[in-house]
């Protein structure tokens, strides 16, 4: 079984439905994952998004270059929220999805895996620490982030909130 980080989009007004309701967020988030799975946009448009097992070295890379928003487990409990996976949901709200978006549209995919290797994400124990122990390259990591960036900078611009767990 693996960890995948997983993100959805939310409206201001479902994200206090979501804090209010949290039985109700995990279907809500159902419909939009299934949604997208029979004919989403998979562009800008799209509410949900998954770092599949990347999130751990996002997570890594992003503090190494003190990025302001905790993008990958998000910075807000969700009162009452039950275990969705590895966990309950976590959620930024929209002025913080803005925050972030601002910040990752001004580093590259390139510039955030400049200098680091396998061997320093093997060392620091980052999930999944097989891939870096086998020495493989941050390549994927670089794309999951390039498709972060977007996303981010899209919900910003609807006002959305952001919903993140790992599954």
């Amino acid at each position: 079984m693996s960890m995948i980080g997983e993100y959805a989009r939310v409206s201001p007004a479902e994200l206090a439905r979501v804090i209010r309701d949290p039985e109700w967020a995990l279907g809500f988030v159902d419909e939009l994952v299934e949604a997208e799975l029979d004919g989403g946009d998979g562009g800008g448009g799209s509410r949900c998004l998954d770092t599949d097992k990347a999130w751990d070295a996002l997570g890594f890379l992003l503090r190494r270059v003190g990025f302001p928003v905790d993008v990958v487990h998000g910075e807000e409990e969700i009162p009452g929220a039950d275990d969705w996976g590895y966990g309950p949901p976590r959620y930024l709200t929209p002025e913080r999805v803005k925050v972030a978006a601002e910040g990752l549209i001004r580093i590259s995919g390139d510039d955030l895996v400049a200098g680091v290797g396998p061997d320093e994400l093997a060392a620091a124990d980052i999930y999944p620490v097989i891939v870096w122990e086998r020495g493989e390259s941050l390549d994927w990591v670089r794309e999951h982030y390039e498709a972060l960036v977007p996303f981010f900078d899209a919900a910003a611009r609807g006002g959305d909130g952001m919903l993140i767990w790992l599954d």
